[in-house]
Formats: structure tokens, sequence, C-alpha cells
């Protein structure tokens, strides 16, 4: 991914929180040089100072056969905005377009059907929806046991992270006011996410 400078995140640990609050990404591989994406919720943890995505598959997609031993590219990317030129102090500008988005690659490992997958889905209905989890553990073991045979769990330990935030960094600080200003009052979540991001990222004077 393209990043100037002046783009990038500012740690580690902020495009890892983001990857957190922003969890359903585009897993993409190559198959005869084609590209194939899936898109999945997945559970972001750090273990024993590595990066690691964990999620799963339905068995019947054929994805899940071509991701082993391969290195795969997982990209996070959620708000985003319109940048109107209007916002800037002078008339030769153009309009462009504000984001955030995270990029992380790596190789992933098949977990095995059994207690590693039962474990991988508690953890997931624990992160997403807590109180499901009594339900989810009521449920007949023998339909539990059916649900986990048509899924493929998985892991990819993360050994590249690119991190991008392109929120007018290079604009005056009037100019990015503006923008800050017509993004909260938008309507549109992404847009004042955006503007949220803005003020967050934007130096102190």
């Amino acid at each position: 991914m393209y990043i100037p400078s002046f783009n990038k995140f500012d740690n580690e640990q902020e495009a890892i929180s983001f990857m957190q609050r922003y969890s359903f990404a585009a897993i993409v591989t190559s198959v005869d040089d084609v590209p194939v994406a899936t898109h999945l919720p997945f559970l972001i943890e750090q273990r024993d100072g590595k990066l690691i995505l964990l999620s799963h598959f339905a068995k019947a997609n054929p994805q899940a056969a071509q991701i082993i031993g391969k290195s795969v590219l997982v990209i996070f990317t959620e708000p985003h905005a319109y940048i109107s030129p209007t916002n800037y102090e002078k008339v030769t500008n153009v309009p462009t377009w504000n984001y955030l988005a995270v990029h992380a690659y790596g190789e992933a490992v098949l977990i095995d059907e059994g207690q590693k997958t039962a474990d991988l889905l508690a953890h997931t209905i624990n992160t997403f929806e807590t109180d499901y989890l009594q339900q989810w553990n009521s449920l007949p073991d023998d339909y539990r046991q059916k649900l986990m045979k048509g899924i493929v769990a998985f892991e990819i330990t993360v050994d590249e992270l690119q991190a991008k935030k392109k929120l007018s960094q290079n604009r005056t600080a009037q100019e990015q006011e503006n923008i800050i200003n017509t993004l909260s009052q938008s309507k549109d979540t992404t847009e004042s996410e955006i503007a949220q991001y803005m003020a967050a990222t934007k130096p102190t004077r």
C-alpha cells in the first residue's frame, strides 16, 4: 500500500486498535494469478510478542482450501469521507477522499476441528455478543458439532503490517478545521467518524 510518511499510523498499537474496532475485513489470496477475497469477522490477538488474526470460513468456500501454506493479505478498512474543495482556502484545488486502512500480511495455518475450533467460536461469540454465549452453550451438542463440521477455522501470524490514515495531514490548520466542522455536521456516521479521527490526529497548537 502506498503510504506517504505523513499518512503513517503513529505506532503499531494504534493500528492494532483500529483493526479491533473495525474487525470485519477482507482476506485476499491469489490462485493462478487471480485475486480471491472473502469478507470475514476477525479476532485480533497479541500473543508472545506476535500479532495473530483468527477467523473461520464456511467449509464450502473454495478459498478455505487455498490458504494452506500460502501468504495472505487481510484488509481492514471502514470509515471514509469525500472531501470537497469548498473546505480549502484556494480555488485551485480538487476533491479527494479521507480514509483509514490497515493491510496485514502473513501465513495462514488451519486450526484442528474439535476443542480448538469450539474455543475459537466461543471466543468469537464472547467478543461480539457476550450475552449469546450462554444460549450457545445450552444448544444440543450434536447441533453444535454439526455446525462446527461446516466451518474451517484458521489463524494468521502477521509478519508485515501496513497502516495508513489519510486525514488531510498535508493541509493547512484552517483547512483541517474546515473539514472537521463539515464532516462533524454530517448525518453519515462514517463521515463523522473521520472527523473524530481527524480531530484526534491534528497537532495541538
